[in-house]
């Protein structure tokens, strides 16, 4: 079950978003703190990371005195390659950005000093995100972050900022993953197997797990607010307070990062797979507010508990929007299964006031009222996720798009717009719509266009168990 965060209640006063070189957090360190703990012994290794396509984190480990006295102001290089391939890393024709054509050359990677923190899940060691640019400098468009950046200064245009509050589902199995390839990935036991949603009473294993990965990240200035164990068999939930949107799917990556370490020094196996198996499903929720001269702008100022016109035109946009840009919040095959009557994941297009049968989830009140987007998978990149569901809020609001009636009741018995079924329905829209283009250029829908063929092609050549089982004695 896909439950909502705890932001219901007011957040705190708005923060700017951060820009693309990472205005510095909480819990961040300056270079002098850093050359602090490297003098002390307490940093030894740097690690310099890109997010990548898919939202994982890919770049190199450096000597911290090298980092300090080389790559914190002059940057790096690396094979272009990190943002233009597929999950398995392939190296792959029909990317504008590289290829075999072009030799695979470098592009740049400028450090983010602002997201510069100590990650206590590895051994004296550092981390902070980079920004890919081309070697003039210039940013690189199809750059997840980057694309995030450019839709909040496409909503700036409005006065108004974004904060976000991510909420997130995993699975985790037992054994690690290098057992569960071993094992061809069958008969994989989740951690618990009955009903746990809002349980107390946890065994050893996860209770250990909870700890160990709560430490971590509070020990990283990125604290959790709440853990939560859920409906479907070896099901975690993990919410994070509100904060500027950009800051939060950067702790997003890095909170991915930490579960995977941990859990395999644990001996478990996390995934993040939107439906790791027939009938579970994992999301990606995103809590967005709007936000200028920190005022929120989506209630109204006369009824704390109505919607302002502003937040009518970004439901009204999202709704009208979200159908377009598929691949942004669910980019592969498996992403598309989790779209079912019943499993808290929606399958059409509608809004209401606490109603988790909706795509959009108006909660809270005054101050805290805020939109929860209930439609992004665990799979999905944080960044891109988000810069849809911006892109078309900021299509509402530019449009000045009417809303319709809220659902009332059960979501899933209406008619209206549904969620793409498919990957091919989703990358045929996707291409098609003048909001994407519009949004985000021409540039990078092609690429993500074609990483969506990419994941269309490997599937199609792909014999799966499930058909050996349904047509060995039958075709």
């Amino acid at each position: 079950m896909m439950t909502t965060t705890s932001n219901g209640t007011a957040p705190r006063p708005a923060v700017a978003a951060a820009s693309a070189s990472g205005a510095r957090s909480e819990k961040s360190l300056s270079l002098t703190d850093l050359r602090d703990l490297v003098k002390g012994g307490a940093i030894d290794t740097v690690l310099l990371a890109v997010p990548d396509l898919q939202g994982r984190l890919k770049g190199k480990r450096y000597d911290a005195d090298h980092f300090l006295k080389r790559i914190a102001h002059h940057g790096a290089e690396m094979c272009a390659y990190v943002l233009a391939t597929d999950a398995e890393m392939s190296p792959a024709d029909g990317f504008k950005l590289t290829s075999w054509d072009s030799g695979y050359q470098d592009l740049s990677v400028q450090p983010a000093l602002g997201t510069l923190r100590v990650v206590p899940w590895l051994p004296r060691t550092a981390i902070v995100l980079g920004d890919a640019v081309h070697h003039d400098g210039t940013p690189i468009d199809v750059a997840p972050r980057q694309i995030l950046h450019q839709q909040l200064t496409r909503l700036s245009r409005h006065g108004l900022q974004a904060k976000a509050g991510i909420e997130t589902e995993f699975t985790i199995y037992q054994g690690t993953y290098a057992e569960a390839e071993r094992a061809g990935y069958k008969g994989l036991r989740p951690v618990t197997m009955e009903n746990l949603d809002y349980a107390l009473d946890h065994g050893p294993a996860c209770d250990r797990f909870f700890r160990r990965l709560q430490r971590a990240l509070a020990g990283a200035g990125m604290p959790v607010e709440a853990i939560k164990t859920e409906a479907g068999p070896g099901q975690i939930e993990v919410t994070f307070p509100y904060g500027p949107a950009l800051t939060a799917c950067d702790r997003h990556l890095l909170f991915k990062h930490a579960v995977r370490t941990l859990g395999t020094r644990a001996g478990l196996a996390p995934t993040f797979m939107a439906a790791p198996e027939t009938g579970w499903a994992n999301g990606l929720h995103l809590h967005v507010s709007l936000w200028s001269k920190a005022l929120s702008q989506l209630h109204s100022p006369d009824n704390e508990y109505e919607l302002s016109q502003i937040g009518r035109n970004a439901i009204a946009g999202l709704l009208a929007g979200l159908p377009e840009l598929g691949p942004f919040y669910a980019p592969n095959v498996n992403s598309y299964k989790r779209f079912t009557p019943g499993s808290f994941a929606p399958t059409m297009l509608h809004w209401g006031h606490d109603n988790r049968t909706c795509a959009v989830r108006v909660v809270g009140h005054g101050e805290g009222l805020h939109l929860e987007i209930r439609v992004p998978g665990a799979d999905a990149n944080p960044y891109l996720a988000l810069s849809a569901v911006l892109a078309a809020i900021d299509y509402g609001i530019e449009q000045q798009l009417a809303l319709g009636p809220e659902a009332a009741g059960n979501a899933y018995s209406g008619s209206g717009t549904p969620v793409p079924p498919t990957l091919a329905d989703a990358l045929a829209a996707f291409q098609e719509s003048a909001l994407a283009h519009g949004a985000f250029g021409t540039e990078v829908v092609e690429h993500y266009a074609h990483l969506a063929r990419l994941e269309l092609d490997h599937q199609q050549r792909l014999v799966t168990d499930a058909e050996r089982q349904r047509w060995l004695a039958r075709a």
